[in-house]
């Protein structure tokens, strides 16, 4: 395997991280003092992770795949990936973060709806405007008069203004740090026409600012808010830049097309239907050596589709994983599991 390859694929950490070259020139950014990493994750995040890692450890990318995931880590560019629904777009992420040990994958799942500040950050004005009113009619500790109900002299309750602002799965992403942190921005194509375009300016220049913060800068320069990760970091003048351009994974199923703008600041990767041998090397990875020869009819099955067919590689793992669990073995069971199989690897396109 070539040297130069950060991420390598194979499902196993590894500490290829800390040899990842400078950044161009025009890709290297200066932001503040670095934050901590992630704290450590409670007992239902360790585990709802480690299904994503199980996941992440099976997946094994092919050559232009590996090559184009470098491309992104060497050049500091989001990569935009395309292809069928369950081809692995999603889990290519998963894979990056648990290979090179760059913590939990911060997950924005894009709807029609959502615009680039669901990603940046959310303002709660309403409960800050509900907490002060409140602070203002309790009455004062010292003279029993109304108006008091503060923590930190700023006529705010509990901390001010930062209590009521949370960093979105971006805006985390963006905070300045030592390792790349690793966003997944999954189905950009069920976006809104605006979003690629708003995405723009924040991919290029790695930074966004956030107004309710800037204009208090004066008396408040330096304000704690809370992270998508749960934890509360300090943000300086209103403004987050990154130190190390986090990997970011777009996913698209081909719903529509993208902006050449946008095209043109991200690495494009598509992943193809896999064939045979790409199939029998997931299986083997998710059940185990021979089981690809075990379940060669299943896999052959999954194969034979007319042609616009689009099936996902989860429905054959589940038809291989009913067969595990079902039992089927004898004459009389077998036209049950071809059947179910059959029912399991119906064609996402159609619907009967």
């Amino acid at each position: 395997m070539s040297d130069w390859l950060i991420y390598r694929g194979a499902g196993a950490p590894h500490d290829g991280i800390e040899h990842l070259p400078p950044p161009p020139p025009w890709r290297d950014f200066d932001g503040g003092p670095l934050v901590a990493p992630p704290a450590a994750l409670d007992p239902a995040s360790e585990r709802r992770l480690g299904v994503q890692y199980r996941e992440a450890s099976h997946h094994r990318p092919g050559e232009t795949e590996r090559e184009l995931v470098n491309a992104a880590l060497y050049l500091r560019r989001p990569l935009l990936v395309t292809g069928a629904p369950g081809s692995g777009k999603s889990t290519l992420a998963h894979s990056v973060a648990y290979e090179l040990g760059l913590g939990r994958v911060l997950s924005w799942p894009v709807v029609s709806r959502s615009t680039l500040r669901d990603g940046l950050y959310d303002y709660d004005a309403i409960g800050r405007l509900q907490d002060l009113q409140i602070a203002r009619a309790a009455p004062s500790p010292a003279d029993g008069v109304a108006g008091g109900g503060t923590e930190d002299g700023t006529g705010e309750p509990g901390g001010g203004i930062g209590r009521y602002i949370r960093l979105g799965p971006l805006g985390t992403a963006l905070l300045p740090a030592a390792r790349p942190r690793v966003l997944l921005v999954d189905e950009l194509d069920k976006s809104d026409i605006d979003l690629p375009n708003d995405l723009l300016n924040v991919l290029e220049e790695g930074e966004f600012r956030i107004p309710e913060l800037e204009r208090l800068a004066g008396s408040a320069p330096e304000v704690e808010v809370l992270t998508d990760d749960g934890t509360r970091v300090t943000v300086r003048g209103g403004r987050v830049r990154c130190h190390a351009f986090p990997f970011i994974v777009l996913t698209s199923n081909g719903e529509r097309d993208f902006p050449a703008p946008l095209l043109r600041r991200c690495i494009h990767l598509h992943i193809p239907a896999p064939d045979k041998e790409r199939l029998a090397a997931m299986v083997r990875a998710h059940f185990g050596e021979g089981a690809a020869e075990r379940y060669a009819s299943v896999i052959d099955r999954f194969l034979d589709r007319e042609p616009g067919d689009v099936r996902a590689v989860d429905q054959l793992f589940n038809a291989i994983h009913l067969t595990q669990k079902a039992g089927w073995t004898d004459q009389d069971e077998e036209e049950t599991r071809r059947r179910l199989t059959a029912e399991l690897m119906r064609p996402l396109d159609r619907t009967r």
